[in-house]
């Protein structure tokens, strides 16, 4: 005859993210009060990193339209080091579930209309590659026929080597669109 193991039949299983540390004191709080507190650390004041569906979700007032985004070719160079470059990015996709680092949005904050793009660092470190720069160049054409100011949540890597100078490219493409927005006297905050 077996006996029972009458400790594993009444064992509590806790959910692993039920308490957060955090990185300055070590300090062990709890997961609930760090997301009330929009990822701050209650009693460090630590900003604990957050995606980009998260940082949309606590910048405006309630709903927000997120703007479509133009597709780019995905590896024109054929890079490959240790992995392909499709590969690292369909790794990237499959965890963020984002298509690449940026992701734009339009709505209310204060009741304010606002266009806002976020960079998720968790895509590739948040590097700019051609769709990130797109997305900042599609963010701000789109508060420019909107009138809307632009708010950028930077979270950059820097230039994403696998696109080469096309990745570099896009920094000045962005101070283009962003020179067009200023001309066009509308507030850009990063």
């Amino acid at each position: 005859v077996v006996r029972p193991r009458i400790k594993t039949l009444f064992k509590r299983e806790t959910p692993e993210n039920l308490w957060v540390k955090c990185p300055d004191t070590g300090q062990m709080v709890f997961h609930k009060e760090v997301e009330a507190n929009l990822w701050v650390i209650p009693g460090s004041n630590h900003h604990m990193r957050i995606n980009a569906a998260d940082r949309l979700k606590i910048t405006f007032d309630g709903g927000y339209e997120t703007i479509a985004l133009p597709g780019v070719t995905t590896d024109p160079l054929k890079f490959r080091d240790e992995k392909r470059y499709i590969d690292r990015l369909k790794d990237a996709r499959a965890k963020t579930g984002m298509e690449d680092a940026v992701k734009v949005a339009v709505g209310e904050v204060d009741g304010t209309l606002m266009t806002v793009a976020v960079q998720d660092f968790s895509f590739m470190g948040g590097s700019l590659g051609m769709a990130a720069g797109e997305a900042i160049i599609t963010a701000a054409d789109t508060a420019r026929e909107r009138g809307t100011p632009l708010v950028l949540f930077v979270a950059s890597g820097g230039a994403r080597m696998q696109e080469g100078i096309l990745s570099l490219m896009q920094m000045p493409r962005t101070t283009v669109a962003l020179r067009r927005l200023k001309d066009a006297r509308l507030p850009y905050i990063v």
